[in-house]
């Protein structure tokens, strides 16, 4: 199945089975705001609670705050954020729609990355065994030709980006040949900076009102934050404080389902510690990070590092984890060494005093900082992109399946009576009603079993029980496996500790390295 409708179908699963809806959705919704449906909000609250505890609970020295999404508007003329926050936008005159000029040069970076790939695949199926990629790469025509082309062009937008020459990005797009999805024509605009941040009033009159700002990210209120919390908790250099929170962008090119939304929320972390040991730290939380994600099973050829061309105007470096989506290798997590830029900004802006006194040295300095950001919304697309699969089963009909971690899963356990009579729906709530205290649970009665277990693969539910009349004799049940199909007989009173042990949080946490 192409990547194409693999996407597409995702898409529809969401809304289907309650996982994603369009915001607004009987007035004809609104654009790039979704809401999380009633299995969808339990994909997500574990997805947060998977990375709250192994930021809090796994580490001594990170601690958890909640900040206001509204902050006194000089926080963001301090960040940065009022005169820098911006991304560079083209128009095409026919179609009248509005691009992000640097994604149309990185898409078309990514193409000449695809032809090379398809050329080094089709060498690898005519060669079979005796394929020597390595040597292909360095010595084919071919790829060497587009080689160069990708990289020439690398090149430049990097240089464009870094001198924030909007020019120039017009002049890339114009001299690859970038055309418009929707008019299929080369006629653009002037790229032109746009500022993302959403503006509102304060106030109880039109008169008095004071301008502020819906918070395009979480992280400033880690930093105005960050010596309440160190005085009050005793905290010692290095230390870090984690916060989820929501955050909102006036995204004018806002596409890709949830990828890109105009409300969305974050999970961050912030890392305080001495200046110098910034390089030594950001490796050690990359290598953290990586491990995170992979620990979840969806195969280490699905991630990758990416380094920034361009960095900002706060780091000294700064690298991506990208996943492989449908629609490519995209960025689920930002890992930046901020340097000391936010603290020593809101002591200048504040005119308050925020260095940190080292009891071990005795000095006193501006703590430099590593940040890692994952988007939650991101995070929970990809994890429904790698676990929707559709099978073919042997008797010729095919599955819609999402292999969820279990641990991940919005329900953990359907019940299913066998039939509507004879006391199994009442031994059926039973058995629910002692195990709903441990894992979320879901009772079924509706249908055939058959039906039933297709219903519960759609929605990731790793294990299903059956209740049936030889259950009222021996106290035994039928445990199904939602990846493998099996179903093996097991003692009610073994249920628990079997489930338990594989679907909670804590059960990806002993994974961790």
């Amino acid at each position: 199945m192409a990547q194409e409708d693999v996407f597409k179908k995702v898409v529809s699963h969401c809304k289907e089975y309650g996982f994603v809806f369009p915001s607004s959705d009987i007035y004809d919704g609104l654009g790039a705001v979704y809401d999380y449906g009633q299995n969808g909000v339990e994909l997500k609250n574990n997805i947060k609670q998977y990375w709250w505890q192994s930021m809090v609970l796994m580490h001594e020295n990170i601690v958890g705050i909640d900040s206001c999404i509204f902050m006194h508007p000089t926080i963001w003329k301090a960040s940065g954020h009022v005169d820098a926050f911006n991304d560079p936008l083209i128009d095409n005159r026919d179609s009248k729609k509005r691009y992000r000029a640097d994604v149309l040069i990185e898409d078309q970076i990514a193409k000449y990355d695809e032809k090379i790939e398809k050329e080094v695949a089709k060498a690898k199926k005519r060669f079979g065994d005796s394929f020597n990629e390595e040597q292909y790469r360095s010595t084919s025509p071919r790829v060497l030709e587009e080689t160069q082309k990708r990289d020439a062009l690398h090149e430049r937008y990097q240089k464009a980006m870094n001198e924030n020459n909007l020019e120039a990005l017009r002049q890339i797009i114009l001299d690859e040949g970038v055309v418009c999805p929707i008019s299929g024509t080369r006629n653009w605009t002037e790229v032109r900076q746009f500022n993302l941040m959403f503006k509102t009033e304060m106030g109880s009159t039109a008169e008095g009102a004071s301008t502020i700002y819906l918070r395009p990210e979480t992280a400033q209120g880690i930093f105005v934050n960050y010596l309440n919390v160190q005085k009050t908790g005793r905290m010692k250099i290095p230390f870090g404080i984690a916060q989820i929170g929501k955050a909102f962008r006036n995204e004018i090119v806002a596409r890709q389902f949830i990828f890109r939304m105009r409300e969305f929320e974050q999970m961050e972390m912030q890392f305080f510690i001495k200046p110098g040991t910034e390089l030594d730290w950001f490796a050690q939380w990359k290598a953290t990070r990586m491990a995170w994600h992979q620990n979840l099973g969806f195969g280490a050829e699905n991630y990758r590092f990416h380094d920034h061309d361009k960095l900002a105007h706060y780091a000294n470096a700064a690298t991506d984890i990208e996943f492989r989506m449908p629609f490519g290798f995209k960025e689920v997590e930002g890992i930046h060494s901020r340097t000391n830029f936010d603290l020593s900004q809101h002591e200048k802006f504040s005119g308050k005093s925020i260095k940190y006194f080292d009891p071990d040295t005795n000095e006193s300095y501006t703590p430099y900082v590593i940040e890692t950001s994952i988007g939650v919304d991101r995070m929970f697309l990809s994890i429904m992109c790698h676990s929707y699969q559709e099978e073919q089963l042997e008797n010729g009909e095919t599955r819609v399946v999402l292999r969820l971690p279990a641990a991940l899963a919005p329900v953990k356990l359907a019940v299913f009576p066998l039939t509507k009579k004879d006391g199994l729906p009442e031994k059926a709530r039973s058995i629910i009603n002692d195990l709903k205290f441990h894992f979320n649970c879901q009772y079924e009665e509706k249908d055939t079993i058959g039906k039933r277990y297709r219903r519960q693969d759609a929605i990731g539910t790793p294990y299903c029980v059956t209740v049936d009349h030889q259950t009222l004799e021996d106290n035994t049940v039928t445990l199904r496996f939602r990846d493998t199909m099996e179903q093996t007989r097991v003692k009610v009173e073994d249920l628990c500790p079997m489930i338990e042990k594989e679907v909670t949080i804590t059960s990806l946490l002993k994974k961790l390295p």
